[in-house]
């Protein structure tokens, strides 16, 4: 069934907006059929402290464990090289590399005892809190459950009321390319799976770059990317993206051959604006506005650290201003097959402590200007800004002084609207090896970043099979992290 949400106002011939408006069987975008199509069947969203999420995603495993959940007095294999530092929020300490994280620290809740039970670099268990492992991560099937942001998307397009204004902005942008892009094929986590192609982000590209003659094939001393993230080049110039147009024309014959009674057609009337929504997202001159990079200039470049990451951080903080819901700034690795470069992003199986040293100042300074900047908008107390990694590293360094994968226990940061200010949540062993108090699921880390938006975690969607799924797969919020 497709549900079109709105108002219990009835149309004349008695069908109500919330009731299902039965269209038969129709062959949506990406072999989702309209039968199929999502179903909010409770109450969706509240009132919330957050407006907008910005993801901070460090693809690879990013050993949190020297950033932050420190361990001391754990012996060198396991401690490593780095001393943690105090922080603004008292008995809150991280590390010595991240002093201007350390300044946010009061406004940051850190979840210490995270873990997933799917298999590593599997980016699914943090998008969308399901932990199912995959045999191939690459490949991208219609009958996955939706990321945070594609929910966010669906909900904005849908939740509409009847004369309300709506805007041509996205919902879900991702930035700077596509998650997996700089290795080769599209990961699966960002997407919307079986809500349909039509509720994925858009996505930006870049071309990402270093300093004249720097080699990108020195592991242990990791090239600096550089870089600005653009809108992708298929855009029209009237804003309409050649996919969504297709899309829409593709939907709108199939409406056209199937449903042709005088009942479906007359009730299908009030509902032009949804399918503007879904099939005909447009590219705005504030969307435009968000990526121009002549924002980006010289003084930007040297608070965001003039990398890749920062300065996607920083249109990041521009969506969020011209009113993007979700964004996602990923760091990314790359494998040569991008312009011959060679960057394992935060996969740090050898020289962790070498590549953290070049790593952690630039996510110290994108974090840092990142948080100074939507506070200095006013921004801070409406968005959340989240750290967060696929899985953690192993406890004890291994003969290349790196640590391997190890999804037993890692960390989350959650910052700014939403988030009860200098919070610790749950604890690791002496090692940072096994959780010891308080486990944190993935699909937990859904449910808390859900309802600090106002959004219910338990809101039930139908998969493909018509079964009703929780968008938090289950999880639960973790109250103890957020504002009252």
């Amino acid at each position: 069934m497709l549900t079109m949400l709105g108002g219990a106002r009835r149309f004349c011939d008695g069908i109500t907006r919330r009731e299902t408006l039965q269209v038969g069987t129709l062959g949506l975008l990406g072999g989702l059929s309209l039968s199929t199509a999502l179903k909010a069947e409770t109450a969706a969203t509240r009132p919330g402290r957050a407006k907008s999420v910005v993801l901070l995603y460090l693809h690879g495993g990013a050993p949190t464990q020297d950033m932050y959940d420190m361990k001391p007095s754990a012996p060198v294999e396991v401690r490593g090289e780095f001393m943690p530092m105090q922080t603004t929020a008292p008995g809150v300490s991280i590390c010595e590399h991240l002093p201007r994280s350390a300044r946010w620290m009061h406004k940051a809740a850190i979840i210490r005892s995270v873990s997933n039970k799917s298999n590593c670099h599997n980016t699914m268990p943090s998008f969308t809190g399901w932990e199912q492992p995959l045999d191939d991560l690459t490949i991208l099937k219609d009958s996955y459950p939706p990321s945070m942001g594609s929910v966010c998307e669906y909900l904005k397009q849908t939740q509409v009321e009847p004369g309300e204004p709506v805007d041509d902005l996205p919902a879900y942008v991702h930035l700077p390319a596509p998650l997996g892009w700089g290795g080769g094929p599209i990961k699966a986590g960002p997407y919307a799976g079986f809500l349909g192609k039509r509720y994925d982000p858009l996505e930006a590209m870049c071309t990402p770059l270093v300093d004249p003659g720097v080699r990108t094939d020195v592991r242990e001393d990791p090239a600096v990317m550089r870089g600005v993230p653009r809108l992708p080049d298929n855009v029209l110039a009237q804003g309409v993206t050649i996919d969504r147009l297709s899309q829409r024309k593709t939907l709108l014959t199939q409406l056209d051959q199937q449903l042709r009674s005088p009942r479906m057609q007359a009730a299908l009337e009030g509902f032009d604006r949804y399918q503007q929504k879904a099939f005909d997202v447009l590219t705005s001159n504030k969307l435009k506005a968000a990526f121009d990079p002549e924002r980006i200039d010289a003084s930007v470049r040297a608070r965001y650290g003039d990398t890749l990451f920062g300065n996607s951080a920083f249109i990041g903080a521009n969506l969020v201003e011209c009113g993007v819901k979700f964004v996602t700034v990923l760091w990314d690795w790359y494998n040569g097959r991008i312009s011959n470069l060679q960057d394992f992003g935060w996969d740090t199986h050898m020289w962790n402590f070498q590549i953290l040293k070049k790593y952690l100042p630039q996510l110290d300074m994108a974090f840092g200007s990142l948080m100074e900047d939507l506070d200095q908008r006013g921004l801070l107390d409406e968005t959340l800004v989240v750290v967060m990694s696929d899985f953690g590293r192993t406890p004890r360094l291994n003969k290349d002084a790196g640590r391997d994968h190890w999804i037993h226990a890692y960390s989350v940061l959650l910052a700014g609207a939403g988030i009860r200010g200098g919070s610790i949540y749950g604890a690791t062993d002496e090692h940072a090896a096994w959780i010891k108090d308080r486990p944190v699921s993935t699909a937990d880390i859904c449910a808390t970043i859900y309802a600090a938006l106002g959004i219910d975690p338990h809101t039930l969607v139908r998969d493909k099979l018509g079964r009703p799924i929780p968008i938090a797969q289950y999880g639960q919020p973790i109250s103890d992290v957020l504002s009252a």
